[in-house]
């Protein structure tokens, strides 16, 4: 299983359980409503530095890859 997929998968599971706890929750319409917005947002931020991660890791290999590929023909 790659990185990404297990970092998919518990942001998934973490945003499912929030959703539910909130809709749960005994709190007015509105009040909810706030709580879905700012929850959403903070996954929303949390899902793009988790990506940025991946990326950056990705990246890193990729160039590791290359530099010692060229290594090895000189």
């Amino acid at each position: 299983m790659t990185t990404g997929k297990v970092v998919l998968g518990v942001l998934a599971g973490v945003a499912v359980g929030a959703l539910i706890g909130v809709l749960f929750a005994p709190d007015k319409g509105c009040e909810t409503r706030r709580k879905i917005s700012k929850r959403s947002h903070d996954l929303a931020e949390d899902l793009k530095e988790s990506f940025s991660r991946v990326v950056d890791d990705i990246a890193g290999r990729r160039e590791k890859a290359s530099s010692e590929g060229e290594g090895e023909t000189a």
